[in-house]
């Protein structure tokens, strides 16, 4: 089955080339994905355990294809960010003062804003991939 739209003849990925009927879209989304995702104040590691947390909540069958959380790799910090993420998910980021103070215990404020950033930019990413019906390459 195909996504909803045709993909264009720009990007890498299939998600990027149903982007890509905006270039300037795709651009920026590609751009601000890459400084998300990279190590910063948080480790890459720990967002891709978010990440994929996040993808067998949101919907997307092309996210889920990139595999499921993997607990043995959890520390203390990756179980905080992902139960966060959980929380996130079902509250629909309606997050309690208490909820949110949990994260003050375990990170920086540079740390919570990037987790919250990626928390809610790859949601954006999913939920596009979602609407958009895009399937794995599996599928």
């Amino acid at each position: 089955m195909m996504a909803r739209i045709n993909e264009s003849e720009f990007g890498e990925t299939p998600f990027q080339r149903l982007l890509g009927h905006n270039i300037d879209i795709l651009n920026g989304w590609n751009q601000l994905g890459e400084v998300l995702g990279k190590d910063m104040n948080l480790s890459s590691q720990l967002k891709e355990q978010v990440r994929r947390t996040l993808a067998h909540s949101n919907g997307c069958e092309y996210c889920k294809a990139k595999g499921k959380p993997e607990p043995h790799l959890f520390d203390e910090k990756i179980s905080i960010a992902v139960g966060f993420a959980e929380v996130f998910i079902k509250q629909k980021g309606d997050i309690s003062d208490a909820q949110f103070d949990i994260l003050r215990g375990y990170f920086s404020e540079a740390e919570i804003s990037e987790l919250l950033s990626f928390i809610t930019f790859t949601t954006a990413s999913q939920y596009f991939g979602a609407i958009m019906k895009l399937e794995s390459m599996t599928t």
